[in-house]
C-alpha cells in the first residue's frame, strides 16, 4: 500500500463498505440516500442506488461521496420507484473504477437483480477462476459479480431459493442484499463477521450495515439479522409485504469482527446488542487499568480515539483534553501532492493545540496502530507543540495478521508488529517515551465483558491472533497468483 500523498491514511485500516436497502415505500431512492449518507464512514471512494418502479430498474453509480451527487434532486428523479437498495465503497478487491461500484445488476432468465454487499469471500477467486473456465464472461473485478454468475446458473425455482443457494457457495464474511422485481433480499455470513441489521419504517422492510443508518431516517430497529439467516421481502400483488426468514439449518456461533467496535463502526451505532461507544470507552478504562502511566493530559489522536481517551482519563483521573484539532475540510486533492506539500505531513489534517501540550507529560491515545507511519508523525507534531513526555497508549492488541474479509490491510510483513523484535523497538521507532498496547482480554471484557475463550473465540480476531474464522481458500490454492491475473483490465469507467 503506497503512503498517501499527505500521509494520513497510510496507517490506518480502510473501511470495508455499506449497505442499504428499503422496500416497499414510496421515497425509497431518497431514504436510501440518506441511509448510505449515515454509512459514509464504512466506505468513501464511490457510491451506487438501485432502484425499481415496477417495470423497469434504474441504475445511478458515481465515484465520490454520496452528498457530491444524491443530494441533487434530477440524481434521485432518475431512480424511481418504491423499492431501492444502495451501497458505500472502499475496493478491498478489485479495482476502484466506475465499472466496481455496486450495486451490480444483471439481467437473468426470470428478470433484473441488483446486489450489494459488504466483506469479501475467501474463495471469490477461485470461484471466478471455475466460473470462467466454464464460459462466464465478467465484466467487473468485484468478487460481488461471482453472485450474479451462481444465481444466472442455478437450477432451483424462486430467486430467492436461488439466492440461497448461491451464497451457499462462497465463503467469508459479508452482509448482502439483492433488489428483484418483487423482492428485498438480506443475507448475512454463517459466522456473522459483517453486521447486517433489520428495521422497520411506515410498516415497511430495510436493511442496513449499521442502527445510524435507520436512525437518520427515523427508521424502528427490529433486529440483527442472524448469522447464517436469509431474510426474502416480498411485495404481494395486493400491496403488502411478506417476509421469510430462513435460518441456518446448521447455526454456529455469531463471531461478529471485534474491528467494528475498534474502529470501523459509528460510536452512535448499536452492533450486535452493544453500544460501540460504551464499547470504546470501556477499552479506555481498561487500558488505563492495564498500562498506567504519570502524565499531565491524556490526548486522542482524533476521531477513532476519542471514546477510549475518555475511558482513559475518567479511570486515571488524568484530565482529557483536545490536544490535536483535526481539519474535516480538507480532502486528498486539496493540493497537487508536489514534495513540497508532502513536507507538510500530517498538519494538513492535524494541528496541535499547543496550549493543552507545551511543557506537558502527555499521553495520546489512539484505537489502533498498523503500520506506524502516522505515529511517527504525531509524535513529532506534539514534541515540536513543546510536549515534555510522549506516552502512546492503544486501545486495541497488536495487528500480526492480514485481514480477508473486508478490511483493507497492509501484507503481514508490512506490518508494524512484525517489523520489530519487542515493544521497546516499535517505541524507538514512534519515537515516544513508552509505548502500550490494550491485551486482547481487556479488548473481550470491553466488548463483550469476559475475556478470550480460546477454544471458542466469542469474536471475530484474526489479525490480533491469526485464528481465522474460515478457510482462505483462494490464499492457500496453489493456484493463487494465477487467479489474480484473470482480471486486470485498467478503465477508467
Amino acid at each position: 500500500m503506497e503512503e498517501t500523498p499527505f500521509g494520513l491514511d497510510d496507517d490506518t485500516l480502510h473501511e470495508e463498505c455499506g449497505v442499504f436497502g428499503i422496500l416497499g415505500h414510496p421515497d425509497a431512492a431518497t431514504l436510501t440516500a440518506l441511509g448510505l449518507h449515515a454509512l459514509q464512514h464504512r466506505g468513501q471512494e464511490a457510491a451506487g442506488m438501485v432502484s425499481f418502479d415496477g417495470s423497469q430498474f434504474h441504475s445511478e453509480r458515481r465515484m465520490g461521496l454520496v452528498g457530491d451527487h444524491y443530494t441533487d434532486p434530477a440524481t434521485l428523479a432518475r431512480l424511481p420507484g418504491h423499492m431501492s437498495i444502495g451501497h458505500v465503497r472502499y475496493s478491498t478487491t478489485g479495482e476502484t473504477i466506475l465499472r466496481n461500484v455496486q450495486p451490480l445488476f444483471a439481467e437473468l432468465h426470470d428478470g433484473g437483480i441488483a446486489i450489494a454487499h459488504n466483506g469479501n469471500f475467501t474463495n471469490g477467486l477461485t470461484l471466478r477462476r471455475n466460473l470462467i473456465a466454464s464460459g462466464a464472461i465478467c465484466q467487473s473485478t468485484s468478487d460481488t459479480e461471482v453472485v450474479l454468475h451462481l444465481i444466472a446458473r442455478s437450477k432451483l425455482a424462486s430467486s430467492g431459493e436461488r439466492f440461497a443457494d448461491a451464497i451457499a457457495q462462497v465463503e467469508g464474511g459479508y452482509a448482502m442484499l439483492a433488489l428483484t422485481r418483487t423482492k428485498l433480499i438480506a443475507a448475512r455470513d454463517p459466522n456473522g463477521v459483517r453486521p447486517l441489521v433489520m428495521g422497520e419504517l411506515d410498516g415497511k422492510p430495510i436493511f442496513a450495515s449499521e442502527t445510524c443508518a435507520l436512525d437518520i431516517i427515523g427508521a424502528k430497529f427490529v433486529r440483527d439479522v442472524e448469522n447464517g439467516e436469509v431474510v426474502i421481502c416480498e411485495i404481494q400483488p395486493d400491496g403488502s409485504i411478506t417476509i421469510d426468514a430462513r435460518k441456518a439449518q446448521v447455526k454456529r456461533p455469531e463471531r461478529i469482527c471485534l474491528f467494528e467496535y475498534v474502529y470501523f463502526a459509528r460510536p452512535d451505532s448499536v452492533v450486535g446488542g452493544r453500544s460501540v461507544y460504551v464499547a470504546r470507552k470501556k477499552m479506555g478504562e481498561n487500558l488505563a487499568a492495564e498500562a498506567p502511566v504519570e502524565a499531565d493530559v491524556v490526548v486522542p489522536v482524533p476521531d477513532g480515539g476519542t471514546p477510549a481517551a475518555l475511558g482513559f482519563a475518567q479511570a486515571s483521573g488524568i484530565p482529557f483534553e483536545y490536544g490535536i484539532i483535526r481539519n474535516h475540510y480538507v480532502g486528498r486533492t486539496f493540493i497537487e501532492p508536489t514534495q513540497q506539500i508532502r513536507a507538510f505531513g500530517v498538519k494538513l489534517k492535524h494541528s496541535a493545540n499547543r496550549a493543552m501540550i507545551e511543557g506537558k507529560r502527555v499521553v495520546l491515545i489512539d484505537d489502533s496502530i498498523v503500520r506506524g507511519t502516522t505515529s511517527v508523525k504525531i509524535v513529532q507534531m506534539m514534541r515540536d507543540a513543546g510536549a515534555s513526555e510522549v506516552h502512546i497508549r492503544v486501545a486495541s492488541p497488536m495487528i500480526f495478521h492480514p485481514d480477508f474479509y473486508g478490511i483493507d490491510t497492509p501484507d503481514a510483513e508490512n506490518l508494524l508488529a512484525n517489523q520489530h523484535p519487542d515493544l521497546e523497538s516499535m517505541c524507538r521507532f514512534i519515537g515516544a517515551d513508552s509505548l502500550q498496547f490494550l491485551s486482547i482480554d481487556g479488548l473481550y471484557r470491553a466488548v463483550g465483558g469476559r475475556p478470550r475463550d480460546p477454544a471458542k473465540p466469542q469474536f471475530t480476531d484474526h489479525y490480533f491472533t491469526g485464528d481465522y474464522p474460515t478457510r482462505l481458500v483462494d490464499r492457500d490454492a496453489t493456484t493463487h497468483n494465477n487467479v489474480r491475473r484473470l482480471a486486470l483490465m485498467a478503465g477508467n469507467g
